[in-house]
């Protein structure tokens, strides 16, 4: 890999080649484009059905592997593109284009594959593609071409081989239609004072470039790209303007996934962040803008490199398959994650905001500039990001504390799934990672946030200076390249090597390679009585049979940070299965907390004593153990509690001081693990008794809100206050805390009243909404309604979209599954994420999964195999299976649908069969103990 990026000399020299043909092209083009504007382009005469090219019959040749052969290298890409934003002769939007492809030949071979999907190619003299020889080099004919559809190729074989160290140039023609998939260039439609409007734009990650332009489609294959569009005049957000053209200048050498453009009418602000016309009139875009150029600051110190493009573009669109995308310069958003406006979006939002333009922009150096060689190692892109997303949001607010929150977004939520048989290691082998489904189901939990995990522990015990040091040099090593995640191991220890007083006990390729390169985590168990410190592979289902084979047996190397009795200790290393450490044998008196500030991942369990004494701890002064910790202390413990390592009761207990708890963090850590509860006995005769637990235990914090906020008529300025304020509401509501609900109605009722004048504040409206259409009937839900439809800012429009799926009226519930099959209703993009909301609901919740069992073909095919939307799907509507009946259902699920396969759900499935079976194992142990312990607790 080079250093930095460069054109080689005959690079230079075929690129001025290429060039002319690219004008000659631009200009014929142009004058097609006038010509059938004239006509009208929506009668474009070229075919308009995709086609069905033969597939040959064979057996294990290159064309059926869905890995390119590594005989080709792409160097310079030539693309014009001109879609129609108006439908055809035969009712269809599409878009035509040419496309040119400048490789070099790296072995010989009589044989071209580029990746080409849904495209229908010019056929020329009876071939898709022309090849031509560069720089006096004549190319083979082509003898035969056709398209393998299950790999997604144009397959063109050739009469001769091509010659190594030689570059060639193919051609081809082709139209595609410019669907409303989410998928590779496609169309987004929305309303604009009362005028439908439509938009074409792209999502290429992770394989739909070839849905755009046939391509070499993998992430190591960078090239330079030139692009041209075609379009109405005003219609795209553009870097060089002729007519109705756009020419974007040759960029930088890059993946294809990172492709982006757009052709809209959209207007921007300054650096510059796009949106409708609407939002920016509104200023729905300054918040974004505020905070933009303090991040990529941030990121330039924090790399030591400057940033690496020209430009930099960020754009909130109606139709949005991800969150967010880092396109490279022109980064992709959903507009709940750009767009913020403070009369109507809640503090809630706005740390999204933050967060997400952080994670973005930080994969603008880790991610673009440099891309992992394949998907098998794409937590080293998502991960790093996910760490370094809140040390940019802290720059850009360091009043929030952000960093804190790792372990509520992160940490914990990779603990749920990496605690599971079927979970996987974060950098898996190549060959488990082909077919567009498998890379889709990459993009998980383990990726993003036991990735972010990981990496923060590292970057804790090297420490933060050396890291970001061996960062800087890795970046700059393999600048406009692709890397292998030993490659990161190999300059963090140069940066190690090179720093005095960093003392490790083995090196950073050793030690981390056992947290990559076999899944889960360790449960470390510190015996204060001896000093005896273990570790042993955390499972949910301790007795559950590990398929997927380690080489390090499940033993980690474990860095451990602690505390005695409020004092912070040296770090020691736990590098086998047990260890004696004598300072962690402690008197009667004293109390060890291990994993200080969570800097580790991994979970902690204790002697009976040791417990014993941190809850004494916890109520009699709790602000001595670091928030962060109690936040951990109760997660750990109603998580060693369903793994049957610690008594239920003992859990339980953890939550007795909540009494006095006002931090954010820790209530949210035992809200989820209650909520957990919640989902497994809100069907049962534990849950009266819960209920009135809980009741007792947040109607102080309810009543501290009501005294701080003058009674609920303001919120607290503290940042994180102001989500726990949140908490307060929503808990003191769920549980019948005397007033609660009665508030919550009287303010909806009073907005019904009058629509135009909302009171209620941006923080409390998703809980106020939930509440009183919970509370009430269709009049209340068919409000809710309509000012869905009428809201035009994309945070309030999630809020009610949520809320409507509270709904106790089960034709009610039905009718709205009904409406995420009609996209004039509920947007494609949210259709998954509202079937969610209703599964969330108990009544909701069998409903939902009705629905999914008869409609998952019509959902499959609407979404397609690569989609990344169908694990969360599966999770959702069967987060509540607890049942053996319920389990027998999932079974004959999957086998009823294994022809038609689940996607990027697959592995979800098998995780939803897992927990299931995890929870009738336990509850037939448990559910006695937890309905005394509640009824006892609550009298």
């Amino acid at each position: 890999m080079g250093k930095g990026y460069y054109i080689s000399k005959h690079l230079a020299t075929a690129a001025m080649v290429l060039a002319a043909i690219a004008l000659v092209t631009i200009i014929a083009l142009s004058v097609v484009y006038n010509r059938e504007k004239s006509k009208n382009a929506a009668k474009f005469s070229k075919a308009t059905t995709l086609p069905v090219f033969p597939t040959p019959k064979t057996s294990n040749e290159p064309w059926d592997k869905y890995r390119l052969p590594d005989t080709l290298s792409p160097q310079y890409y030539n693309v014009t593109l001109w879609p129609r934003l108006v439908k055809n002769a035969n009712g269809m939007y599409i878009f035509t284009g040419i496309s040119g492809v400048m490789f070099t030949c790296e072995k010989k071979t009589d044989l071209i594959l580029i990746h080409s999907n849904k495209l229908n190619l010019t056929v020329f003299k009876g071939h898709h593609a022309k090849l031509t020889g560069l720089s006096g080099v004549t190319a083979p004919a082509i003898k035969t071409t056709w398209f393998q559809s299950e790999t997604q190729y144009l397959v063109i074989q050739l009469e001769g081989k091509l010659k190594p160290g030689k570059d060639y140039w193919l051609y081809t023609e082709f139209t595609g239609e410019l669907a409303d998939d989410l998928e590779g260039f496609y169309r987004s439609e929305y309303m604009e004072n009362g005028e439908k409007k439509i938009i074409a734009i792209t999502q290429m990650q992770a394989t739909y470039a070839r849905k755009a332009f046939p391509c070499f489609d993998e992430p190591g294959m960078k090239a330079v790209f030139h692009i041209t569009l075609i379009h109405d005049r005003g219609t795209t957000n553009g870097m060089l303007w002729t007519g109705g053209q756009t020419i974007f200048g040759p960029t930088k050498r890059m993946s294809t996934y990172l492709i982006a453009f757009v052709v809209s009418d959209f207007t921007y602000i300054d650096v510059r962040i796009w949106a409708r016309k609407k939002a920016i009139e509104d200023r729905q875009g300054d918040y974004a803008l505020n905070i933009t150029q303090p991040i990529l600051e941030f990121f330039e110190k924090y790399y030591n490199t400057s940033y690496p493009l020209s430009k930099s573009d960020q754009i909130a669109l109606p139709d949005f398959n991800s969150g967010a995308m880092e396109n490279w310069g022109l980064v992709a958003y959903r507009e709940t994650a750009l767009l913020y406006d403070p009369r109507t979006s809640a503090n809630g939002n706005k740390q999204r905001i933050v967060t997400v333009v952080s994670h973005e922009l930080a994969h603008m150096w880790f991610g673009n500039l440099v891309t992992v060689k394949w998907w098998n190692d794409l937590w080293l892109n998502e991960g790093f990001a996910s760490y370094v997303e809140y040390l940019g949001a802290d720059y850009a607010e360091p009043t929030w504390n952000m960093k804190d929150q790792t372990i509520l977004y992160d940490l914990q939520s990779a603990f749920a799934v990496d605690s599971l048989t079927s979970s996987h290691p974060l950098s898996r082998k190549e060959e488990e990672v082909n077919t567009p489904s498998e890379i889709s189901e990459m993009f998980n939990t383990i990726s993003y946030s036991k990735g972010a995990a990981v990496l923060k522990m590292l970057s804790e015990f090297l420490t933060e200076p050396v890291f970001a040091k061996g960062l800087s040099n890795y970046l700059k090593q393999f600048a406009f390249g692709s890397s292998v995640h030993s490659d990161l191991w190999e300059y963090l220890q140069k940066a190690v090597d090179q720093t005095p007083g960093i003392k490790l006990p083995y090196s950073v390729h050793e030690i981390m390679n056992r947290w990559i390169l076999q899944m889960g985590f360790p449960v470390v168990t510190i015996d204060t009585r001896t000093g005896n410190v273990s570790q042993k592979h955390f499972l949910l289902e301790p007795e559950a049979v590990v398929d997927r084979k380690s080489e390090f047996n499940y033993e980690w190397f474990v860095p451990i940070k602690w505390m005695k009795k409020g004092q912070v200790q040296d770090q020691l290393w736990l590098l086998q299965k047990s260890a004696i450490h004598k300072p962690m044998k402690v008197s009667k008196n004293e109390w060890v907390l291990a994993n200080l500030h969570v800097s580790g991942y991994f979970r902690v369990n204790y002697d009976l004593g040791n417990w014993e004494r941190l809850l004494s701890q916890l109520e009699s002064n709790h602000q001595v153990i670091p928030v962060v910790n109690r936040a951990q202390i109760l997660d750990d413990a109603f998580n060693l509690a369903r793994a049957s390592i610690i008594n239920i009761t003992l859990a339980l207990r953890t939550t007795k001081y909540l009494l006095h708890e006002r931090e954010y963090i820790p209530w949210e850590a035992a809200l989820r693990n209650l909520n957990y509860f919640f989902q497994l006995f809100d069907r049962s005769e534990v849950y009266g008794a819960m209920q009135a637990y809980l009741k007792k235990q947040v109607k102080p914090l309810f009543e501290y809100f009501g005294t701080i906020s003058s009674n609920w008529t303001t919120v607290p300025s503290g940042h994180t206050d102001q989500f726990t304020q949140i908490i307060a509401l929503s808990l003191a509501c769920s549980t019948g805390v005397e007033g609660c609900r009665e508030l919550t109605r009287s303010w909806f009722k009073k907005w019904m009243q009058n629509p135009p004048n909302n009171a209620i504040h941006p923080n409390l409206r998703s809980t106020v909404y939930c509440n009183a259409i919970a509370a009430g009937g269709a009049e209340e839900w068919n409000f809710g309604w309509q000012m869905f439809q009428k809201a035009t800012v994309a945070a309030e429009a999630v809020k009610l979209r949520s809320a409507l799926a509270c709904t106790k009226v089960p034709w009610l519930l039905n009718r709205y599954l009904e409406y995420t099959m009609n996209p004039e209703k509920i947007r494609k993009q949210d259709a998954t994420s509202t079937i969610g909301y209703i599964a969330s609901n108990i009544i909701g919740q069998p409903l939902a999964w009705d629905f999914i069992r008869a409609n998952w073909d019509y959902f499959f095919k609407l979404y397609g195999t690569g989609s990344f939307i169908f694990s969360g799907l599966i999770r959702d509507v069967t987060y509540r299976f607890c049942t053996p009946f319920e389990l027998s259902q999932l079974k004959r699920f999957q086998k009823d649908n294994a022809e038609t396969g689940f996607g990027s759900g697959t592995q979800a499935l098998q995780q939803a069969i897992e927990k299931t079976t995890a929870k009738i194992k336990w509850l037939e142990g448990n559910k006695e103990p937890v309905l005394q312990w509640f009824l006892s607790e609550s009298a």
